[in-house]
């Protein structure tokens, strides 16, 4: 983890508080970060479907799904 110091808009930091059900600042700065990393990755495979650079059929799309379920409860995101 790097430590810094930066300005925020203090309104909307508490709305992604209020979304998020984050107590900290940081906890819910992290998770506005990973949500956005999260859509944009699905943007970007959206973008590819029917390009041929993703070859996953349903099943592998459920697979990769539930392991990403799986993972972010082992890091604390339900």
């Amino acid at each position: 983890m790097k430590r810094m110091s930066i300005t925020l808009d203090e309104e909307l930091l508490k709305a992604v508080q209020e979304l998020t059900g984050q107590r900290t600042k940081r906890a819910a700065i992290e998770a506005a970060l990973k949500a956005y990393v999260r859509r944009q990755r699905i943007q970007d495979l959206i973008e590819m479907a029917g390009s041929g650079a993703v070859d996953w059929d349903l099943e592998d799309l459920l697979a990769y799904r539930a392991l990403e379920l799986k993972e972010g409860q082992g890091r604390g995101q339900g």
